[in-house]
């Protein structure tokens, strides 16, 4: 019986979307976006962080300064403590996306070998 990936990613993500992880996370979300100074606070964070990220990307060093603004932006984000709470709903999804990730190569590593 041939079985329909895509069944099963789309399983996945309705699993994904019910689960008590996504669901603190966006109940967390929400929480900073219905506050205007932590909406205004993480977005300006979320906007340095997609700025260095895409310098990254696309081979550009990224400078001193740069990192300095943004090791103390992470610094100021943190106080807030509906940020902080949120940043760490997003480090759980993060974790289970990850290991998810291993469990769905783990057949191509098994066929190929770890690289």
């Amino acid at each position: 019986m041939a079985i329909n990936l895509y069944d099963s990613a789309y399983a996945l993500e309705k699993a994904i979307r019910q689960s008590d992880e996504y669901t603190q996370l966006k109940q967390m979300y929400n929480e900073v976006n219905a506050d205007p100074t932590a909406k205004k606070m993480f977005d300006q964070f979320r906007q340095i962080q997609m700025n260095l990220q895409q310098k990254q990307m696309m081979g550009q060093e990224i400078t001193q300064e740069e990192v300095q603004k943004a090791q103390s932006t992470v610094a100021l984000v943190q106080q807030n403590e509906k940020i902080a709470h949120l940043m760490q709903a997003e480090q759980r999804m993060s974790m289970i996306i990850g290991e998810l990730n291993q469990l769905i190569m783990k057949p191509l590593e098994e066929l190929y070998g770890k690289m």
